[in-house]
């Protein structure tokens, strides 16, 4: 069986290190709050190239609390405009639903699947305040006329950067190119944890004091309540393996990108089609996503042969229950990508034959 993702073994990869850490935080007799947190944090905010770092207990929370402070601090409104890729995944909407934010849901380009910032210009209104751009599947989303846009039109510039530990662009990384990031430690991600977890990373210093506050019940001095927090922090277990695997990403992500590398040497079936190649810098490879018309013959296929593939995502955002205001929305690009897409087996310890193997089965599909 040639597994999608193979969580007992990309910990395996680290194993040893990461028995050390947690132990060394049992050891310690101190679980929130402590050394791992504050050590991660600087050390996560090092390699991001931010100033500040704030651990908390999610991705989705760390882009809830990102616009919460910006409605805390004055910058935002309730009803304010953000615009959004449509074929993100759900938690993208859900953190501005959350805050009385009103997401505008603009189309993905279909040859790299990230937004299009074509569309993004057409879709500013004077009740604009931000773009929320999401590196889906590990690629860099950020474009040159985007920012641009952004600084033109004086919007935050928020990332979603769940999917995209350490990528780059040009000499900057993913998560510091805008003004603030929510990044996700989900364990299946690049840089996952063996739980949840999250953070924000930033160069403002008010907005990380006031997201630090948010996430500790609204608290930055015992029993003195600023704001209407909630409890959402980074445990210190989590912490301490993080950092341990934060010293492996860019080795890890380079293994991913050796793996992808074979996929589009060696993809080739005129129905599967792959993203527009990237530079490695640019893409980390959480996800391999393909396009393919018949997209559930060919999962069925692989299944068959012993090779496990996701979906991300069946169902688009606009077309959920819990979105049913949208549900007449036509937004063709989008449901093109969610009706094809199919992702293929890439990790920190996919094989290379392992590859060959997936990209031999393809090439060889006759539906």
């Amino acid at each position: 069986m040639i597994k999608f993702l193979d969580l007992k073994a990309t910990t395996a990869l680290h194993g040893a290190e990461i028995q050390q850490a947690v132990s060394d935080v049992v050891q310690s007799g101190w679980y929130l709050q402590g050394e791992a947190n504050r050590q991660f944090e600087e050390h996560y905010a090092r390699f991001v190239g931010t100033r500040h770092c704030v651990g908390v207990a999610n991705g989705l929370d760390a882009l809830i609390w990102i616009y919460r402070a910006y409605l805390e601090l004055g910058l935002m409104h309730p009803g304010d405009e953000v615009i959004v890729p449509a074929n993100t995944y759900i938690a993208s909407i859900l953190a501005l639903t959350e805050n009385g934010l009103t997401p505008v849901l603009v189309e993905p380009r279909l040859d790299t699947l990230e937004l299009d910032d074509a569309q993004v210009a057409a879709a500013i209104t004077p009740r604009t305040r931000s773009v929320l751009l999401v590196h889906l599947y590990g690629r860099c989303a950020y474009t040159e006329r985007l920012g641009e846009l952004c600084r033109e039109h004086h919007l935050l510039l928020v990332e979603d950067n769940a999917q995209a530990h350490g990528c780059r662009y040009g000499a900057l990384r993913t998560g510091s190119l805008g003004h603030a990031s929510a990044h996700s430690f989900y364990p299946g991600k690049n840089l996952g944890a063996l739980g949840d977890g999250g953070a924000v990373t930033t160069d403002d210093e008010a907005l990380a004091e006031c997201i630090r506050a948010l996430a500790n019940y609204g608290s930055r001095k015992k029993y003195v309540f600023k704001y209407r927090g909630r409890n959402s922090r980074l445990d210190e277990i989590q912490a301490a393996v993080l950092d341990v695997k934060l010293r492996h990403l860019d080795a890890d992500n380079a293994h991913r990108q050796a793996v992808a590398n074979y996929y589009y040497d060696h993809l080739r079936h005129p129905l599967v089609r792959l993203p527009e190649r990237l530079a490695d810098a640019q893409n980390v490879y959480h996800i391999f996503p393909v396009l393919c018309s018949r997209r559930d013959e060919l999962q069925a296929y692989l299944a068959e042969h012993d090779v496990q593939t996701l979906i991300h995502y069946p169902i688009p955002p606009h077309k959920q229950e819990c979105y049913k205001e949208w549900n007449d929305l036509s937004l063709p690009v989008t449901e093109q990508i969610h009706s094809q897409e199919l992702s293929l087996p890439i990790s920190s310890v996919l094989t290379l034959d392992d590859a060959a193997r997936v990209a031999e089965l393809i090439n060889n599909w006759k539906p």
